[in-house]
């Protein structure tokens, strides 16, 4: 070798291939005794597939049956001699069809299941042939939609990403989107048709967060959201439930646009197991959005390109003109203030949570109060952070997800809403690194109202399933931004049912330089904007529970001490723990009390952990004549907005309605 090399010095440095061949030596292997044959690698096997579409179709195997498949065909599980059948595709389109069939034609439109894109064949909803006039045919009655019929969160990812603009994977797994133009819900646009059933029984005139429309109108956008929704090559529809109790829980189908809106869902309301889901049947209720399609402004009772718009009596729910998922969310909780009391459940705006002995403690609470933080006690099982249901046998979460607020969300503060944005959660409009795809959660570019949903499953503390028996004790929060409620209260049943239909807490008015004055913020039922029934009704609900069960109320200030909002302070998260750690434990009902002067509130005389001078709100205030005059502010601002409820009697003597009244502040 080394001669050749030296003879080519210089000159044709080339070789022919018989001398490349002979350049190296052979690697043998012993085999057999003998040194015959090429090494080869033994530890894989051989390949079976010949070209990369092979490969491809070798990487999918068939799934539980949690997950159909997009060609159609059932899932199964892997290594069985044949698919399963989750839901029966002929059946499950079949019902589609029906709840997508414009009110003008006879038939449905024509379903396909499975993605547009994909090459294989998939089942269709059979169509009976019929003759039909020229004016009865449209373009989209002659085409076929496909159906994504509740698609796992890893197919949604996949479906956001490709198709929708503003999808983003971020650092920790989550699915970043946008909801377009509107980032928060359009309650001024929001309608619930009136008829002669809903005149009666819904909450109607001064104060009423419920907007007439007729059925006309209603069946008008209807027809446009469908019409919308059939033009389209795919829709995803959800078939899921509300509320955890199995006696009472409502069957739900949302049919939307958008794999944000899907997803968004699939973690909001409880997921059906692959043999409910096999047998769900017809839905109790339909939501149909089309949210990226204005209704008509001309239209009566529009009044912007926006509408989401109820009909009890039809069961449905249409969305158009706004993208932002939230209006699902609280459609539905509004459904359920209308639904559930007809059962005798009192359906509730609350947190709820319990202990490892099986005391449930209700929190309601505004924005701002601390419901989120204080219900997610480490020490105690979460049963839900937001809707609840209370029937006979005890308390039943409505949803299957949370949905918390992003803004300035921390580790520190907040580890488990933290820990639980990862694969699976829908983040809405927050902003994120173009690089790294962390998100920044003190950005507001977007909207100051960014949100988190995911399911409830990702709270290590969450019990399921999501259910609990009678409260123990129901907790009234108010960020009382004057400083003159106690940090803690003892309410009797009365009392209970005045703060309840109150709904208070005060927020700082606005952000200009030198505004400081707080500014009182009521909400029936600390749920105004969802609520169908009056108020009284479902206080009445609550009192009647409470009183049957010995629950105990309280009210709870996480506001001011020591003077208003720019000269007292925040009362500190470390005393108000401690004082919802005493309410669990039942020490607070052994306590002495006395009584406070104009809102009569038994306020006690002592709480381990607490500071005994802010438990009596004058004493922490300097100037005690500013003290009064604040206090007598307050009560006249309770006053004020308690005369929309005085002239609607409870019971057939009122009786209750005049100790209600007697309950508020005196003075």
């Amino acid at each position: 070798m080394a001669g050749k090399g030296n003879e080519n010095t210089g000159g044709d440095f080339s070789f022919s291939a018989a001398a490349a061949r002979d350049a190296l030596p052979r690697i043998t292997t012993e085999k057999g005794g003998k040194s015959t044959d090429v090494c080869h690698d033994d530890t894989a096997p051989r390949v079976n597939f010949q070209t990369i579409d092979e490969l491809h179709s070798l990487q999918k195997k068939r799934s539980a049956p949690t997950t159909p498949l997009r060609d159609g065909s059932a899932s199964g599980v892997s290594g069985t001699s044949g698919p399963t059948t989750p839901v029966s595709s002929e059946t499950m389109l079949q019902s589609v069809s029906a709840s997508l069939a414009s009110l003008t034609r006879e038939t449905g439109p024509k379903l396909i299941r499975g993605d547009p894109t994909s090459a294989a064949k998939v089942a269709h909803v059979p169509v009976t042939p019929r003759s039909l006039p020229t004016a009865d045919v449209s373009d989209s009655g002659l085409k076929f939609t496909h159906i994504l019929h509740n698609l796992s969160p890893a197919e949604l990812y996949e479906q956001a990403i490709k198709y929708e603009k503003g999808s983003f994977v971020t650092s920790t797994g989550a699915l970043a989107t946008l909801s377009g133009a509107k980032t928060g819900r359009s309650p001024k646009d929001k309608r619930v048709v009136k008829d002669e059933t809903t005149e009666a029984e819904l909450w109607w005139g001064k104060g009423s967060p419920n907007i007439e429309m007729d059925e006309q109108t209603f069946l008008v956008n209807r027809e446009r959201a469908v019409d919308y929704l059939n033009s389209l090559d795919k829709v995803f529809v959800n078939d899921q439930y509300l509320n955890w109790d199995p006696e009472n829980r409502i069957k739900v189908r949302i049919v939307s646009a958008r794999a944000y809106h899907s997803l968004f869902m699939h973690n909001m309301c409880i997921r059906p197991t692959p043999e409910e889901l096999e047998n769900f049947g017809t839905p109790d209720f339909t939501i149909y959005n089309a949210g990226k399609f204005p209704c008509n402004r001309f239209t009566h009772y529009m009044t912007s390109s926006t509408s989401v718009d109820i009909n009890l009596g039809r069961r449905e729910m249409v969305i158009l003109g706004t993208q932002y998922a939230g209006e699902m969310k609280k459609g539905l909780f509004g459904v359920m203030h209308y639904l559930m009391p007809k059962r005798k459940i009192l359906s509730l705006h609350s947190g709820c949570n319990m202990g490892k002995d099986g005391d449930v403690a209700l929190f309601f609470g505004l924005s701002g109060t601390g419901k989120t933080t204080l219900s997610t006690d480490h020490n105690r099982y979460l049963i839900g952070d937001d809707e609840h249901c209370w029937s006979e046998t005890g308390v039943s979460n409505i949803e299957g997800g949370c949905y918390a607020k992003c803004i300035d969300l921390a580790r520190e503060k907040e580890p488990d809403i933290w820990n639980a944005i990862k694969f699976g959660t829908v983040l809405e409009n927050v902003v994120f690194d173009e690089h790294t795809r962390e998100v920044d959660y003190t950005d507001k570019s977007v909207t100051e109202n960014t949100r988190a949903a995911y399911p409830i499953e990702y709270i290590p503390n969450s019990k399921i399933p999501c259910v609990g028996p009678h409260p123990k004790n129901v907790i009234l929060l108010a960020c009382d931004a004057f400083g003159v409620l106690p940090p803690i209260s003892k309410l009797n049943l009365a009392q209970t049912m005045y703060h309840f239909i109150s709904g208070y807490t005060a927020l700082v008015a606005g952000t200009e330089e030198g505004v400081k004055e707080p500014r009182a913020t009521f909400s029936a039922c600390f749920g105004a904007a969802f609520i169908m029934l009056h108020p009284t009704k479902y206080a009445a609900m609550l009192a009647e529970k409470m009183q049957a069960q010995g629950a105990t109320g309280w009210l709870v200030n996480t506001g001011w001490s020591g003077g208003s909002y720019g000269s007292g302070s925040r009362i500190k998260l470390a005393y108000t723990r401690k004082i919802i750690d005493a309410i669990h434990s039942g020490s607070l009902l052994n306590a002495s009390y006395r009584k406070t002067d104009i809102f009569g509130l038994e306020i006690p005389n002592e709480v381990e952990g607490v500071p005994s001078e802010i438990l009596e709100p004058i004493n922490a205030w300097e100037d005690k004549m500013a003290y009064e005059d604040t206090l007598l502010k307050l009560a006249g601002l309770f006053k004020s907005n308690f005369e929309t409820f005085t002239s609607h009697k409870i019971g057939d003597d009122g009786k209750l309605t005049e100790e209600i009244l007697a309950a508020g502040p005196n003075f």
